[in-house]
């Protein structure tokens, strides 16, 4: 597993939350990145699970970033100690999306076209004819070629914003003002990431 920053110290835990708390987003970022190793200890009691350690770790980032943004010290706790519980509430209910849904995704957004010249949307697989078998393992040929294209022809900022934003491994969807609010950045930026991963993608699916 890769390394990660080291934790803060109690008295820089305390700083820097009063300097978000005050609207300086330089201090979400370090509150973030000083915390990856939380979302590293967590996940290590799955990992005798078949998943695979970036995909928790992406999934567990969402739910860290999720706890920066609702932490109140006013109530007297550890940030740590709350984030824990967030990054594994975020990390549990992706297990069991995925147990329940197996490897369906719901992304919407067209990457390409299938053999008859029609845009192919990967959503959610509705049930379908006998007739429409055929097309259906064709669209999970292309769902299973897409996981396999995000995380290996993406970012580490493009993967995580595709997953927030289209809801991939069955996550929660967001819409880019609420993503960019997470973040930290802009929501014109999150469009130009999306953006580009997806061009990415669609080379992958001509």
């Amino acid at each position: 597993m890769k390394s990660f920053p080291n934790p803060l110290t109690p008295a820089e835990e305390k700083y820097y939350i009063q300097k978000y708390t005050e609207g300086d987003l330089e201090a979400k970022h370090i509150l973030i990145e000083r915390n990856l190793r939380l979302v590293a200890h967590v996940i290590k009691k799955y990992q005798n699970l078949d998943e695979d350690t970036e995909d928790l770790i992406s999934i567990g980032t969402i739910g860290l970033i999720k706890a920066v943004v609702t932490f109140n010290p006013s109530k007297g706790n550890r940030l740590a100690a709350y984030a824990s519980r967030c990054v594994e509430n975020e990390v549990l209910m992706y297990l069991r999306s995925r147990k329940k849904n197996g490897k369906e995704v719901s992304l919407y957004e067209p990457i390409g076209t299938d053999r008859e010249g029609n845009e192919i949307r990967l959503y959610d697989i509705m049930e379908t004819d006998d007739d429409d078998i055929p097309e259906k393992i064709y669209l999970k040929e292309n769902i299973q070629k897409l996981y396999e294209k995000v995380e290996s022809e993406l970012s580490q900022r493009e993967k995580l914003v595709l997953k927030m934003r289209y809801g991939l491994y069955n996550g929660e969807q967001y819409t880019q003002r609420e993503i960019a609010r997470q973040l930290g950045i802009s929501r014109s930026y999150v469009s130009r990431i999306e953006k580009s991963a997806v061009q990415k993608l669609r080379l992958f699916f001509k």
